[in-house]
C-alpha cells in the first residue's frame, strides 16, 4: 500500500495524462495528421529543400492544430448541453479553457512559421487558417459554410508553391482542385452526422440540402477535382489521367447508388475518390507552379 504522498503523486500524474490525452483528442487528430502529411509530401514532390519541407510541415501542423482546438472549444457548450459523447471536452477529459489556450498558442506559433516560408506564402497560408477559424466561430451555421473549406483547401497547395525558390505563383489548376476538394471535404465531413446536427439546429450549407441532397452532391466536386488534376496541367498524361478520372467516376456512381440503402457507402466512395485526387495531386507536384 502506497503512502499518501505516493497516492497523491500517482493521482496527479494520472490526471495530467487524462488531460493531455483529452487535449490530443480535441484537436481532431486524424484530419490534422492527414492534411499535414499531404502538404509535407507535396512540398517534397514540388521540389522544396529539406529546410523548406520542415517549415511547411510545421506551419501547416500548427495551423491545423489551432483550427481543431478552436472547433472543439467553441462547440463545447452545445456538445455538453446535448449530451454528446466521444468528444474530450464534453466527456470532461479536458477543460474548455485549456483547449482555448492551446488553440491560441498554436495560432500564435503558426504566424512566424508561415512567414518563415516567405511573405506571400505566409500571407496565403494565414488567410486559409483565418477562413477556417471563421468557419468554426460563425460560418458553419450559415449557407456560406462551404466557403471557408474552399478557401482553406485552395490556400494549402498555393502555400507550398509560393514557398519554392523565387516564390512562383501557383498554377490555376492546383488552386481550383484544392477548392473543389475543400467543398467535397465539407460535404463528406458533415454527411455521417447530418441527421444529428439537424436535430440540434445546425443549419450549414449541407444541412440545408438535406441528407439526400448532400449525399447526391458529395461526389460532384471530388470527381470534378479529379478531372482538373488529370487534365489541367499541360503535357501528355500517357493515358493514366483519363483512367484516373474514370476510376473516380465509377467509384462516385457506385457510392451514390449504394448510398440509397447504405448511407456509409456514399461516404466510403467519396473517400476512395479523394484518395485518387490525392494521388493525382502528388503526381503533379512538380508542376504546381
Amino acid at each position: 500500500m502506497g503512502t499518501p504522498e505516493q497516492s497523491t503523486a500517482g493521482g496527479a500524474a494520472a490526471g495530467w495524462a487524462v488531460r493531455v490525452g483529452g487535449l490530443a483528442g480535441a484537436c481532431h487528430p486524424a484530419p490534422v495528421v492527414a492534411v499535414t502529411g499531404l502538404m509535407a509530401a507535396l512540398a517534397v514532390t514540388a521540389g522544396q529543400g529539406a529546410a523548406g519541407c520542415v517549415l511547411t510541415a510545421a506551419a501547416v501542423l500548427s495551423g491545423q492544430l489551432s483550427v481543431g482546438w478552436c472547433n472543439d472549444a467553441f462547440d463545447a457548450r452545445r456538445d455538453i448541453a446535448s449530451g454528446r459523447r466521444g468528444k474530450p471536452v464534453a466527456d470532461g477529459r479536458v477543460g474548455v479553457a485549456e483547449v482555448w489556450v492551446a488553440a491560441y498558442a498554436a495560432l500564435a506559433l503558426c504566424v512566424p512559421l508561415s512567414f518563415a516560408c516567405g511573405l506571400w506564402a505566409g500571407a496565403v497560408h494565414l488567410a486559409g487558417v483565418a477562413a477556417a477559424w471563421a468557419y468554426d466561430l460563425r460560418l458553419k451555421a450559415t449557407a456560406w459554410s462551404w466557403a471557408p473549406y474552399a478557401l482553406g483547401f485552395a490556400a494549402l497547395p498555393a502555400f507550398v508553391a509560393l514557398g519554392l525558390p523565387g516564390q512562383p505563383w501557383p498554377a490555376w489548376w492546383v488552386v481550383t482542385a484544392g477548392a473543389l476538394l475543400g467543398v467535397g471535404a465539407h460535404l463528406g465531413d458533415v454527411l455521417p452526422d447530418i441527421r444529428g446536427d439537424l436535430a440540434t439546429g445546425v443549419q450549414g450549407w449541407p444541412h440545408r440540402l438535406g441528407p439526400e441532397g448532400a449525399r447526391l452532391l458529395l461526389p460532384v466536386p471530388l470527381v470534378t477535382a479529379s478531372a482538373v488534376l488529370a487534365l489541367g496541367p499541360a503535357g501528355d498524361t500517357g493515358g493514366w489521367g483519363g483512367t484516373a478520372v474514370a476510376v473516380a467516376g465509377l467509384a462516385a456512381v457506385a457510392g451514390t447508388v449504394l448510398g440509397r440503402r447504405r448511407p456509409r457507402a456514399a461516404f466510403a466512395a467519396a473517400v476512395a475518390v479523394a484518395v485518387v485526387d490525392v494521388a493525382l495531386l502528388l503526381l503533379r507536384g512538380t508542376r504546381i507552379a
